[in-house]
């Protein structure tokens, strides 16, 4: 059987959800062999066996964290080598495009970034992809080399598939190019305690329609009553009223929960173009003829500072 490779994102051994979303894809198309990198990378082992890692390769060394992605292309080059694997995929964040188009440059072969499915075919992955805003689903593979496949987050249920997982030490030397970009510093982001906005399965978002900074709090208490994360759209980020790392957006970030519950939203395509891949949408709008209405699953028109805190209500009572 034909192995895939599966670049692991995880802190200090713990493996993020991205992850074994990758892994369950693996399994369509080969055996998955994961590769770890960095401080922690054999402790992943386990959680990756359980989820189908055939093989495990690690690697720890300084450069991953001193240095920026180069030396984790290098890594992954390095596995490339010894496993040619029939693809590699990887977690489809910031980080994870640019390891993705440095790798593919390398090996000479086609990249497909941000697919939401993976299939496998005679001719190799078959990726689907929305493309234009979401306005289109489109299918394709790469017609040359080593398949580099980006996935975005929450595209597949996690299922797990005991494999073996046998830890293997990956051999790496790193490139000239891999110490050009020194790391000189880390300010942690203040945690909320909610999910990574990229990640989380289910997104609360405000808009233009809360009206000011103090009226996220609506907003934030629907979240915490879901355990989701918070978003918001690029009027209520330019406004000033909502941190810009929490924009929902084509200059923000692109989100594709099970659940996206939209708030004073208009549903300019702008803010469609991070959004509409959602599993399941609901907006609330007390305009009945805002675009957010032609896209979503279920709509409320209606003032949402009367809706929403109902809504929160609700939910409390039944978790209570």
């Amino acid at each position: 059987m034909a192995e895939v490779l599966v670049y692991v994102d995880h802190v200090d051994g713990a493996v993020r959800k991205p992850t074994l979303e990758l892994l369950t894809l693996a399994r369509r198309l080969g055996e998955p062999v994961a590769v770890a990198l960095g401080a922690g990378a054999a402790a992943t082992a386990a959680a990756l066996a359980e989820h189908g890692a055939a093989r495990v390769l690690t690697h720890e060394a300084a450069e991953y964290a001193d240095y920026l992605v180069v030396p984790k292309v290098d890594a992954l080059q390095a596995a490339a080598a010894q496993v040619s694997p029939a693809a590699v995929l990887v977690p489809s964040s910031a980080e994870g495009k640019e390891i993705a188009a440095r790798l593919a440059l390398r090996l000479g072969s086609g990249v497909i970034t941000d697919a939401v499915d993976l299939q496998a075919s005679e001719a190799g992955p078959v990726a689907t992809q929305s493309a234009f805003a979401a306005a289109y689903t489109t299918r394709s593979r790469v017609s040359r080399g080593t398949p580099v496949i980006t996935v975005k987050p929450n595209s597949v249920a996690v299922e797990a598939a005991p494999a073996a997982g046998a830890v293997e030490a990956l051999s790496v030397t790193f490139s000239a190019q891999a110490t050009g970009t020194k790391v000189t510093g880390r300010t942690p982001r203040e945690s909320t305690g909610r999910p990574e906005l990229t990640e989380a399965a289910i997104v609360v978002s405000g808009g233009r329609g809360v009206g000011g900074a103090e009226s996220f709090a609506v907003i934030e208490a629907l979240a915490d009553s879901l355990g989701a994360a918070v978003g918001a759209s690029r009027a209520a980020v330019d406004a000033g009223w909502y941190p810009h790392t929490s924009q929902v957006g084509q200059t923000g970030k692109s989100v594709s929960p099970q659940l996206y519950i939209a708030s004073g939203i208009s549903g300019a395509i702008q803010h469609r173009a991070g959004m509409q891949t959602s599993k399941t949408i609901v907006a609330v709008n007390k305009d009945a003829e805002a675009p957010i209405f032609d896209l979503v699953d279920y709509g409320v028109v209606g003032d949402l500072f009367d809706v929403v805190p109902q809504l929160t209500e609700e939910i409390n009572t039944r978790k209570g």
